[in-house]
């Protein structure tokens, strides 16, 4: 009988803590906790992004605008070739808990791919997302100018191990 009573004392004690540790996460994330960055938010708004993708010239049109509650911020993009050979949108969010950004990038390269989630990191006016594909290491680092634009850089390892570029452009509003 002493034995049932501690299980069931050592069981209670448990949810206890389980309810109060979703509670404390709740707290810093949900949807009463809007993401309001100001670094973000000043990608909201409509641009023209052009620059490289290897050695290849590309222009893309780019709208960014706050979704689902303010919690992520959509940043649509689609180049401007006729019919369009790239298009993405990207969900840019916050993960309070983690104290770090996410990013879902979903492509015309389907879900294999966009299974991987980005986890970003700010330093000063720059975010730097790590993603970690199938085949290697990914960076997208998004860079405000401090004026009026910003700058992004994409980097792979490569095969022997080296960071290469695979594209940099610049995004300019439209």
């Amino acid at each position: 009988m002493l034995l049932n009573r501690i299980a069931l004392a050592a069981l209670l004690c448990s949810a206890i803590v389980t309810v109060a540790s979703a509670q404390e996460a709740q707290a810093l994330d949900g949807r009463q906790r809007i993401f309001q960055d100001s670094l973000v938010d000043r990608l909201a708004g409509d641009w023209i992004m052009s620059g490289t993708v290897g050695k290849k010239a590309v222009t893309y049109r780019v709208h960014a605008e706050w979704m689902l509650n303010h919690q992520f911020l959509r940043v649509g993009m689609r180049d401007t070739a006729k019919p369009p050979d790239y298009e993405a949108h990207v969900y840019i969010g916050r993960d309070n808990t983690s104290e770090r950004y996410v990013a879902h990038w979903l492509d015309v390269f389907g879900g294999r791919w966009s299974e991987t989630l980005g986890y970003g990191t700010r330093t000063g006016t720059a975010i730097e997302f790590v993603f970690e594909y199938p085949d290697g290491p990914f960076h997208t680092t998004f860079t405000w100018d401090g004026k009026s634009g910003w700058t992004v850089l994409m980097r792979q390892r490569g095969p022997s191990g080296e960071w290469q570029t695979f594209g940099q452009w610049t995004l300019r509003r439209s």
